[in-house]
């Protein structure tokens, strides 16, 4: 004789499932050689089966739908849906029915029941149906808990649970570069790549800027006066392929101003990606605040506002120059000295005192050289000395400039 305690049964019913779009059909071809046995029978079945297309039956394409067979894969930034169905199949009433559903994730439980109100009473062979969504932001373990309390008709209160496990996996892989200019223009290069088992249709991907930014992408050329993708018309990323972006982020004007602004870390944006797969699932990723190191200048930096690309052979030509105290706190006394090179040979005085230059301040000055040797010429030679820490600071290879024969 068994002496254990025989566990009560449980009147109501619980069940959980995954509601995703269906698929396409796959069907598998099945033909053999017309010498063979069968002959052109196994043609004609596949030729006269609905689910194939017509003239591509050995291509193992579908026509129709098909609902999904397991749970499949959930990735991050998708929105997991299930369907919570609750059955009495007792004989009896059941009272006092509350339905509540968890997910439970590495780092937060959440509720996700629709509501948090009690049903009064279930009639038998009736049911309490109840859909839930949630947008997926973290990747890992979860696990949906599904609690179910109600009341028998003898007063007993009885308490359920099930648990349903499942793991979120990571959909794109999204590497960045920043490239830093001399105009204090940010270049960002985003790198992603499809790492799932299916083609993405790419809807959107954009970068929304930090406030000290503004933005220009840099995917489009100019078409007929109309802006043509680079990717063209397809916007499709096939498994495991890799699309590069560019960006171009400049400070606005009232922070290029201020030399803080282009010192140490600075957070410039984050990634806003869209997509759609199988048969129009969206799912939105939207990356961490993206930071880069700022270049240091040091003490002084020194910048060119405009240069001509070309120039002719030794023939005067100007630049403008940018002068900027980096320092937040003292005031330099400047000597400008202009050093000739082999090529590239000063007009005007060097040596002479540019005054006081205020903590965070800037000055402008335009400059005038000539080239004595044709070809691509580095403009170098500039030196700047602070008279009052006796400190010379040098700048060579400025920039470039073409230089070409007047004749």
């Amino acid at each position: 004789m068994d002496v254990t305690q025989a566990k009560q049964e449980h009147l109501l019913a619980l069940k959980v499932m995954r509601l995703t779009k269906p698929t396409l059909f796959t069907n598998i071809p099945v033909t053999c050689e017309e010498r063979d046995l069968p002959g052109d029978l196994f043609n004609q079945l596949m030729k006269d089966d609905p689910s194939t297309v017509k003239g591509a039956e050995t291509l193992m394409l579908g026509e129709m739908l098909t609902l999904p067979q397991n749970f499949g894969n959930i990735f991050l930034g998708e929105t997991f849906s299930s369907y919570i169905s609750v059955h009495n199949d007792s004989q009896q009433v059941v009272k006092d029915i509350l339905v509540k559903a968890d997910l439970q994730t590495s780092s937060q439980r959440l509720n996700l029941s629709a509501s948090s109100a009690a049903v009064a009473e279930l009639k038998q062979d009736c049911c309490i149906d109840d859909v839930i969504h949630h947008e997926v932001k973290e990747i890992g373990t979860h696990i949906l808990v599904c609690a179910v309390s109600y009341t028998t008709q003898t007063g007993e209160k009885m308490y359920f649970r099930k648990f349903f496990k499942f793991q979120v996996l990571k959909p794109l892989d999204v590497k960045t570069k920043f490239y830093n200019a001399e105009t204090d223009e940010v270049f960002l290069e985003a790198q992603i790549q499809n790492i799932t088992s299916s083609p993405m249709f790419m809807e959107k991907v954009s970068l929304e800027p930090s406030i000290m930014y503004n933005v220009a992408e840099l995917n489009t050329v100019n078409h007929g006066g109309d802006s043509v993708s680079t990717f063209g018309t397809r916007t499709y990323l096939q498994p495991m392929d890799t699309r590069q972006y560019l960006y171009c982020l400049k400070p606005k004007q009232e922070f290029s101003e201020k030399v803080g602004v282009i010192k140490g870390v600075t957070v410039i944006g984050k990634l806003d990606i869209v997509w759609k797969t199988n048969l129009g699932e969206r799912g939105r990723l939207q990356t961490s605040q993206l930071q880069r190191m700022a270049p240091g200048y040091g003490d002084v930096r020194l910048s060119l506002e405009t240069i001509p690309d070309t120039v002719g052979l030794e023939e005067p030509f100007n630049i403008t120059c940018k002068i900027t105290n980096c320092s937040s706190e003292r005031t330099m006394d400047l000597v400008l000295e202009m050093c000739n090179t082999n090529s590239i040979h000063w007009c005007g005085v060097s040596g002479r005192q540019l005054g006081k230059l205020h903590p965070t301040s800037s000055l402008y000055l335009t400059l005038t050289l000539l080239s004595s040797v044709q070809g691509l010429q580095s403009v170098s030679g500039l030196r700047l000395t602070d008279t009052f820490l006796k400190r010379t600071y040098e700048y060579d290879d400025i920039a470039q400039v073409c230089v070409v024969s007047s004749k």
